[in-house]
């Protein structure tokens, strides 16, 4: 079988006060709390996709391409949703100009589907119209694939070199109601395995990282074998497919066990859209009492937890096989005075009935190889091998948005399917480092 796969790169911000990391802080917390509150084929095939990490671990993009001739751009991989949208060339808000558009005047292949396409923030929203065009990424290609053309987008979505957003959930979440690009490639038979897997690379303790570091790889319809050691521990989803969700069944700190309820109270979305981790309060802070010394934060820093710096802080997750140990480094997410850090897991307070209390993002993902597996439906974690692990802080100069080659293609409907499962209109977001997923009545501020 041949193989494609997609490298991961990210950008980095200028460097923030503390006041940016507090402001940052809050949105995180509110935009998490509210995201979640609601054909033809020619052979079986793999592929790579190589990934840029922006902004020191907080976004991964892969590249795809649209149209015909095809037009590559960057795009957020997330998990945590399910549509694919891009800035189209008419964009006139919130799309930076250097912000690489898509131009349906330039594609042989362009349907309009004459429909309006939204997702909405509490400070604003991505919309445009619900189009349809040839999507091609790591060696797949889809036609008639539906995308939102975007014209609006909040401030703080995109920034350069990102022109877009391609969802990895289950189609019963995608506002626009189709099937998502890859859910249409598996279960037409394109790809040699029914899985997606992730490996994403750390900067978040470097001082030198640059705009764009290499971000890691994202695979499709196979596993890069070089990227992990041992067997992969697959938990199957403890829901309806639509987000990935597992159930949490341990979580230590500094080697104590911290209670957790049980059943649906510990269920958890696995999201490569998502920089942190967020919980319930109840368990968050009894986290942050097995480490001396925290106190909860406060104005902007509030649901956040602070500790001393000159605490290497160990946690460990186990969603019912191995425990996985987070990094002191991906602990602490950021310092905010001499002594005083900040700790990446926080009380996301989130409240809308059917979504899930536990977030899990990079934060826990940099960790482990993941895999997000079609057949039967599970996530599947492994260690990372040291070929992986040797990638961390490496800087160097990240992959570019490419077009390559098609080992496989299919032919997808164009047309909207009504409604998606768990939310009430259009309701998809993603709010600067959090991520985009569906809720009922999203509103993110």
């Amino acid at each position: 079988m041949s193989g494609q796969s997609i490298t991961l790169s990210r950008r980095q911000l200028a460097a923030r006060t503390v006041e940016d990391w507090a402001a940052w802080a809050k949105n995180e917390r509110e935009a998490l709390r509210l995201k979640y509150g609601g054909a033809l084929l020619s052979k079986r095939s793999q592929g790579t996709n190589l990934l840029a990490n922006q902004n020191a671990d907080s976004i991964y993009l892969g590249s795809i391409a649209i149209g015909t001739p095809p037009t590559a751009f960057y795009v957020i991989l997330d998990t945590g949703s399910a549509d694919l949208w891009v800035a189209d060339v008419n964009c006139d808000i919130g799309c930076s100009s250097n912000d690489a558009p898509y131009n349906s005047a330039t594609s042989s292949t362009f349907q309009n589907l004459s429909q309006p396409f939204s997702i909405t923030y509490g400070s604003g929203q991505v919309a445009g119209s619900l189009v349809a065009d040839v999507v091609q990424m790591a060696g797949f290609s889809v036609t008639n694939q539906s995308f939102g053309a975007v014209t609006q987008v909040s401030q703080g979505v995109l920034s350069n070199p990102g022109s877009g957003l391609i969802g990895l959930a289950w189609q019963s979440i995608a506002t626009s109601g189709t099937s998502p690009f890859w859910q249409t490639l598996v279960s037409k038979g394109t790809w040699s395995q029914p899985v997606m897997g992730f490996q994403l690379t750390r900067f978040l303790n470097d001082s030198n990282a640059r705009p764009l570091e290499p971000g890691g790889s994202f695979t499709m319809g196979f596993l890069n074998s070089s990227l992990y050691t041992g067997s992969i521990d697959y938990q199957n989803l403890v829901t309806t497919p639509s987000f990935w969700i597992l159930s949490l069944a341990k979580l230590t700190v500094q080697g104590n066990s911290v209670s957790l309820p049980s059943g649906s109270a510990s269920y958890a979305a696995i999201d490569t859209g998502t920089t942190l981790v967020g919980g319930p309060s109840n368990v968050i802070q009894n986290m942050f009492a097995q480490i001396p010394g925290s106190q909860p934060g406060t104005g902007d820093w509030q649901g956040f937890w602070t500790y001393p710096c000159n605490t290497k802080v160990n946690v460990a997750m186990s969603f019912g096989g191995p425990s996985w140990p987070v990094s002191p480094a991906d602990f602490q997410l950021t310092q905010i005075d001499s002594n005083t850090c900040v700790g990446a897991f926080f009380e996301s307070h989130i409240s809308v009935g059917g979504a899930p209390n536990w977030i899990v993002g990079d934060t826990f993902l940099k960790n482990v190889f993941s895999v997000f597996r079609y057949s039967p439906p599970s996530v599947g974690f492994a260690a990372l091998s040291e070929t992986a692990t040797s990638m961390n802080g490496v800087n160097g100069p990240p992959p570019t948005a490419t077009i390559g080659t098609v080992a496989a293609s299919v032919t997808a409907s164009p047309t909207a399917s009504s409604g998606a499962a768990w939310t009430s209109g259009s309701a998809c977001g993603r709010m600067l480092l959090v991520g985009c997923a569906v809720a009922v009545g999203i509103l993110l501020s």
